[in-house]
């Protein structure tokens, strides 16, 4: 049984972060949370659970909660996640993303923290040229955005290897999806994902969903990509959690996907068929960087971890999404 130690969760207002929270809630695990409510939103975080709002490169208050808390384990969320935006203002991530985390680890050094999970993503690869992708892939990001968790993955490694703390690197592929509950979901204005954008445009809040690109060399000339239920990928951050308590000795860098994928147009079907609706359609060119397929190979998170995913449905994931939207529409007074 693992000892259930204090964890602050980093960015918990947030999409990914709130449901890592739900997730150590839901298995008795104490949570606080900072997030500076920049992207996040405060109704994501349960009562009950201590919130702090501030920033992560606060060192004074990094202090105060870790002294407050009792924190023995971070779990890192905080940070920038549009590509595009990466392209357009990259010192932002890297203020962001790299130096705020440099700070972050050195308040966790400073006050012992041993444990410390970080929410990379799978842009550290850029644009792979095998599918499958592994973790020994080599790592040739082609944004901002993955520079900026790739060099985060390399403080991490380097301040493991100099301080007693271990960690634990998890490579995100598409997240998409809502707590089944619908206690938490992609709550952000404009978003860019998907599933988001589609369900959105089912409910009449766009006009339509721009597909950028026919020309892949995919089944049906759209782009593909290997789609995890949020709610699955928080269960693999309490997961990695106890892994680093039960090994404080051992660090971790895995995939974190369901190792097979979807095209564009078959998430706007799934969207489609759950709804009943017809989504309009815009085709364009692609985008610059966008890969044919992009599929993880999960191996080394399945034996590693004792994770089962639960919900590796596209319909599951595209009808816990149109749950969220609506709640959403109701907590924003349709607004």
């Amino acid at each position: 049984m693992t000892t259930k130690l204090p964890v602050l969760v980093t960015g918990g207002a947030g999409y990914i972060g709130s449901h890592a929270v739900l997730a150590l809630i839901d298995a008795g695990w104490p949570v606080a949370v900072i997030d500076n409510l920049t992207t996040g939103f405060r109704f994501a975080v349960p009562e009950g659970v201590a919130f702090y709002e501030g920033d992560i490169a606060d060192a004074d208050l990094l202090a105060r909660i870790f002294a407050e808390q009792g924190t023995r384990a971070i779990m890192h969320f905080a940070g920038s996640i549009v590509v595009p935006e990466s392209v357009e203002n990259p010192l932002k991530y890297y203020e962001n993303n790299t130096v705020k985390s440099r700070a972050l680890l050195d308040a966790a050094v400073r006050a012992g923290v041993p444990h410390f999970i970080f929410s990379s993503t799978a842009a550290t690869y850029g644009i792979p040229e095998e599918s499958p992708v592994r973790e020994d892939t080599p790592r040739a990001p082609i944004n901002p955005y993955g520079w900026s968790k790739l060099m985060t993955e390399q403080m991490l490694a380097d301040t493991a290897a100099a301080h007693a703390m271990n960690y634990c690197a998890l490579r995100y592929f598409n997240v998409a999806g809502a707590d089944p509950q619908a206690r938490s979901g992609q709550s952000t204005a404009g978003a860019t994902h998907l599933i988001k954008v589609a369900v959105e445009a089912a409910l009449g809040k766009r006009e339509s969903v721009a597909v950028f690109g026919t020309d892949y060399t995919t089944p049906d000339g759209t782009g593909v990509r290997d789609y995890i239920h949020v709610s699955d990928l928080a269960a693999a951050h309490v997961l990695a959690l106890e892994a680093l308590i039960a090994a404080p000795e051992a660090s971790m860098t895995m995939n974190c996907g369901y190792g097979g994928g979807f095209s564009v147009l078959e998430v706007l079907d799934a969207v489609d068929r759950v709804t009943n609706r017809t989504i309009n359609r815009v085709f364009g060119p692609r985008r610059p960087g966008d890969p044919d397929s992009l599929i993880s190979d999960p191996s080394r998170i399945k034996a590693t971890l004792p994770w089962q995913p639960q919900h590796a449905d596209l319909d599951r994931i595209v009808q816990h999404a149109l749950a969220w939207e609506r709640r959403l529409s109701d907590i924003r007074g349709n607004g």
